[in-house]
């Protein structure tokens, strides 16, 4: 969600069963980027991951949540390398041994959204971009674990922030992430900076998208001709995480994996 954009939904807080509802929804999400990311091999196209992320989501019994969007195309964003978010599908986009990949998908169920995205390798990958990846996976996992009553925004704002720069990256300020319930943006927006103890204080039923977009350059971007496809300004490479998280008493609820799983974000 780009910074300078306006949701028109008050922040809502979501009763037990809306959350249950929800995290059917990121159910999906997650089985469906599980699926997409064991898929990525050097020589695929992303077209072929946008298809058989289409094809799954209606078996799943779920709409997905993009394709149509303020006329998005696909159902899928595929970003690669410099692409930090919103890359289109191609059946000319070939990935290629040493990409990088965000796959970034978003479905809904009963009226409401869960939403997600993950930046897999494709084949094998430098040193460097390893702990790109990894820097940024790790800044989500201390921004999610700032979702608890009490708390302020700025504190999710700055654990991004601080964990990137720490390491030598930088943070995307165009892009921020963002409520979500019953639609697909809703307020708050929440940006990857920011000082701690600032900002709305969170209660609990709050839900929020938490995506870090971190560059290993610069923060700028630019928006290609598409529309759509927003890159690094500087051309370096970016990664991408994302989840959907609850803020509740007994701490934050990732709403777009299962409850089983534990440990890192991804």
């Amino acid at each position: 969600m780009r910074s300078s954009e306006k949701s028109t939904v008050a922040v809502i807080c979501k009763s037990r069963t809306e959350l249950e509802t929800m995290h059917r929804a990121g159910l999906v999400v997650w089985n469906v980027l599980e699926e997409l990311r064991q898929m990525v091999r050097p020589g695929m196209t992303t077209m072929e991951l946008d298809q058989h992320a289409e094809r799954r989501v209606a078996e799943l019994g779920a709409r997905p949540a993009f394709k149509g969007y303020r006329g998005y195309p696909a159902v899928l964003c595929t970003s690669i390398n410099e692409e930090v978010v919103h890359g289109i599908p191609s059946p000319k986009r070939v990935l290629k041994e040493g990409d990088i990949l965000s796959l970034d998908f978003g479905a809904e169920v009963d009226g409401y959204f869960g939403d997600a995205a993950v930046t897999v390798p494709v084949g094998r990958i430098s040193a460097e971009l390893e702990r790109l990846l990894r820097t940024t996976r790790e800044s989500l996992d201390r921004a999610i674990d700032q979702c608890r009553p009490g708390n302020r925004l700025g504190d999710i704002s700055h654990a991004v922030q601080s964990w990137a720069e720490r390491h030598g990256y930088s943070v995307v300020r165009e892009l921020v992430g963002h409520g979500i319930g019953t639609r697909m943006h809703e307020d708050l927006q929440l940006p990857n900076y920011g000082e701690p103890g600032r900002g709305p204080r969170l209660r609990e039923g709050m839900t929020l998208a938490i995506e870090p977009m971190v560059n290993s350059g610069g923060p700028g971007i630019r928006v290609l001709d598409d529309e759509w496809t927003a890159v690094s300004a500087d051309g370096s490479y970016s990664a991408h995480f994302e989840h959907t998280v609850a803020v509740t008493a007994e701490g934050p609820w990732i709403l777009t994996r299962p409850r089983e799983v534990e440990g890192p974000s991804w």
